[in-house]
């Protein structure tokens, strides 16, 4: 088919535009020019009008967006919480006194049990925990503890109560009337009670197997303030005897090593103070009533 002119014209105006990439134009039926839409794929970017934004406005990866929550880490969310104390200075019972049996167990506790979270015991559970490399806090935290239990065994009674404390058992009967001193072999205390009363406690050991303390109902026939064994040769002071040779009387060895040692068969009292003070106000014919 015979091209005309104008029709050649235009057919070499349109291989320029595809060869040299500008926008392309469409051409209406008078020749007039008019902008082409914007056609899918175009590189150079959005065409206007179109509301799309090129990659270069994009936010890059990680970049904050104005508005939105920074996503900085939070250096608290990995944080592990420390465990729960359990006991800690000041804190006073039973459990405070397994405590301290369980760290004698283990030769870090010395005094005691006393039932009483004192400087002593801080001192030796924050050596547990050090030498177990646990925080040492002295504290004695549920960490602390599991590991405590895993290394030692349930204390028995005596253990618990190596140097007294225990609570006085009732009195007996017998202790109910008149001036009593009223000593108890199964709470190993000892009771001044005066008409029913009790006027004061205080913890007592008793003889060994070969020498025991005897049992009954007795009287104080003799007190001696600086008396000295002429059999064993050993001090007993504020002695006050009451069956032969037995008396109750203040021992320096119930003291220093609590139920680990034993009497010849006295009633061993290991308060100075409070044997002190019951010396002074038993008279010679107070009774005295030992039993289980």
């Amino acid at each position: 088919m015979r091209t005309t002119g104008r029709g050649r014209s235009l057919a070499a105006l349109l291989a320029l535009i595809a060869v040299s990439g500008c926008r392309a134009q469409a051409v209406d039926a008078h020749g007039t020019r008019t902008p082409a839409r914007a056609t899918t794929g175009a590189t150079s970017g959005a065409t206007s009008g179109s509301g799309a934004a090129s990659d270069d406005a994009k936010p890059s990866a990680g970049s904050a967006v104005p508005g939105s929550p920074s996503r900085e880490p939070d250096p608290t969310a990995s944080r592990t919480p420390p465990p729960k104390v359990l006991w800690s200075r000041g804190d006073h019972g039973r459990d405070v006194r397994e405590v301290q049996a369980r760290l004698r167990q283990l030769a870090w506790l010395f005094e005691g049990p006393t039932g009483t979270y004192d400087s002593a015991t801080v001192t030796a559970v924050g050596g547990f925990q050090g030498k177990r490399g646990l925080a040492r806090t002295g504290e004695l935290d549920a960490v602390t503890w599991q590991r405590l239990l895993s290394m030692t065994r349930e204390p028995a009674r005596w253990e618990l109560y190596a140097f007294g404390g225990r609570p006085a058992a009732p009195p007996d009967p017998r202790c109910l009337t008149g001036r009593v001193l009223c000593v108890s072999k199964t709470s190993r205390t000892l009771r001044w009670m005066v008409d029913g009363r009790t006027v004061s406690v205080m913890d007592v050991r008793f003889g060994a197997q070969y020498t025991p303390t005897r049992e009954g109902v007795f009287s104080v026939n003799f007190k001696s303030r600086y008396h000295v064994s002429t059999i064993y040769h050993t001090s007993m002071p504020y002695a006050m005897f009451f069956s032969g040779g037995q008396a109750v009387h203040y021992s320096a060895d119930f003291a220093a090593r609590g139920y680990a040692g034993a009497s010849h068969g006295c009633v061993n009292v290991r308060d100075e103070a409070k044997i002190a003070a019951l010396f002074a106000q038993v008279r010679t014919g107070d009774k005295v009533v030992v039993y289980w």
